[in-house]
């Protein structure tokens, strides 16, 4: 049985891996970039650079679910760990305008504690969205518009926040990730920079949805933070790789651990079929979609494998097409 905090402590120290907290269109991203110097080993639940960190406070409760999704592009997925609340204990405080909340002492770094907190009213479920700045001019900015909403078409705050790039840190039940990089926009060439980063998405903020409906959470509980461990198929910048069956192998036992159950079961029927020479004739689509996804992507994960043949190309035909069940929030994935 894998034990959660060691699962999590290794990832913490494997500079391939990537970790989120956020919410459905505003989240906050801590990865690692090629060439920058390793940051120290890591033996509590807490990892930084000089362009992010992550620090996991709690554990107690939690429920670990892994899970695969489809790619839009046939010959990937992606994976990860949701670590979950139940809905009530993973609630924040869902501030809906500008609001000042004084020096963040819970900052990750000692220099950055006396820097102040503010929420920037995004109202989301399970994350306060904030942005931290010892700035004056800021500051004062801040401080006048507080108590309205960011997204008022006259508010002179958001352009000064894009302008000054104040941190962000994005703070759950579980603990926090902190983004000390520029905004993504015009001074960044009008992309997030490599390593930890923020997107902040009015679209899909209007939702009020707590995750992405292509992430099988349970009825009635919340991810309230995201491990992503080093994919076997795609690299950091989401490139195409030679597929790495060590990495594949590692997240097979934490989905066997964690994962749902019809979707396994399902990769393993579908793998056995394959095995034996089965064609896709006989086989019944299911109807869950969580069941469904398990069906393409075992179609995919086996021509990685074990190369492509006449066999998987009739399975890939008749049930993989390829056709949507993007995720809004990473559709180049």
């Amino acid at each position: 049985m894998q034990h959660l905090e060691d699962v999590l402590r290794r990832g913490l120290n494997d500079p391939d891996a990537g970790w989120n907290m956020g919410s459905f269109g505003a989240i906050a991203e801590f990865h690692h970039v090629a060439g920058d110097a390793a940051p120290p080993r890591a033996t509590a639940l807490e990892q930084g650079t000089t362009r992010g960190a992550i620090r996991i406070d709690r554990l107690e409760g939690v429920r670990p679910v892994a899970y695969e999704t489809l790619s839009p592009k046939t010959h990937r997925w992606t994976q990860g760990l949701s670590l979950c609340l139940p809905e009530a204990e993973a609630a924040m405080h869902r501030r809906d305008a500008l609001t000042e909340l004084g020096p963040d002492e819970g900052a990750i770094r000692p220099e950055d504690r006396e820097a102040v907190l503010f929420d920037m009213g995004l109202a989301q479920p399970q994350v306060d969205f904030c942005i931290r700045t010892a700035d004056p001019a800021l500051l004062a900015t801040l401080r006048a518009q507080a108590g309205r909403s960011l997204f008022e078409a006259d508010n002179p705050a958001m352009p000064a926040i894009l302008k000054a790039h104040p941190h962000r840190v994005a703070l759950t039940r579980l603990g926090r990730v902190e983004v000390y990089q520029m905004i993504g926009g015009p001074e960044t060439g009008g992309t997030s920079p490599e390593g930890p980063h923020t997107h902040v998405l009015p679209k899909l903020l209007r939702a009020g949805r707590t995750h992405s409906a292509n992430t099988p959470i349970p009825e009635g509980w919340v991810p309230c933070a995201g491990f992503h461990p080093k994919s076997p198929v795609m690299g950091r910048l989401g490139e195409d790789k030679s597929f790495d069956e060590v990495a594949f192998e590692a997240f097979q036992s934490l989905l066997a651990a964690w994962g749902p159950e019809a979707y396994t079961a399902q990769k393993e029927q579908v793998w056995q079929a394959l095995g034996t020479g089965t064609g896709p004739e006989a086989w019944r689509e299911p109807d869950a979609r969580v069941a469904r996804a398990g069906l393409r992507n075992a179609i995919r994960q086996w021509r990685r494998r074990h190369g492509d043949s006449d066999l998987v190309a009739a399975w890939a035909r008749a049930f993989d097409r390829g056709e949507g069940e993007a995720d809004p929030e990473n559709p180049g994935h």
